[in-house]
């Protein structure tokens, strides 16, 4: 398999180091960036040329750093990727995986798993494959993340 580039999203770090240790078990000629807040995955979007993005949705605007609180937390941060790449007319196929089970939308309606995959298929059909659930307890997640990953990686490699 030819190698790849992925881009992983993710503020908290448990998850993201469950996240990073899955794929390189799976995945291991693929290489891991992480950002850990918008701004900072922005600017690795402009600065690299991904071949995947994993991405949580709930993310602060900077990193979160020594003495930073990271700017105003995000509930639907991954969105304002996902614009940001769409705009720019980035190529990028997107995994969300978020530990939320339902989030409130726009209107303070609270909308489950299945509705956020729609939304965001709809919204960003060139761009994102698929919505996961993350849960650091349970398995179903990473069966999905595979066959996803794989999908997309092999369909880079055919094209």
């Amino acid at each position: 398999m030819e190698r790849a580039i992925a881009l992983i999203v993710e503020d908290e770090s448990p998850k993201l180091a469950h996240i990073r240790r899955f794929m390189r078990e799976i995945f291991p000629y693929v290489s891991i960036m992480d950002a850990l807040s918008v701004s900072s995955a922005m600017e690795a979007i402009d600065d690299n040329e991904f071949d995947l993005l994993l991405l949580d949705m709930s993310l602060p605007t900077f990193d979160v750093g020594q003495g930073e609180t990271g700017g105003r937390p995000q509930g639907f941060g991954g969105i304002e990727i996902l614009r940001y790449i769409e705009m720019s007319g980035i190529n990028l196929q997107t995994i969300v995986l978020t530990g939320y089970e339902a989030f409130p939308d726009e209107t303070g309606e609270i909308i489950d798993l299945d509705t956020l995959r729609r939304r965001l298929v709809d919204e960003f059909p060139g761009t994102v494959k698929d919505v996961f659930h993350f849960s650091s307890s349970l398995e179903g997640w990473k069966k999905s993340l595979k066959e996803a990953v794989s999908s997309i990686l092999r369909s880079k490699s055919n094209g």
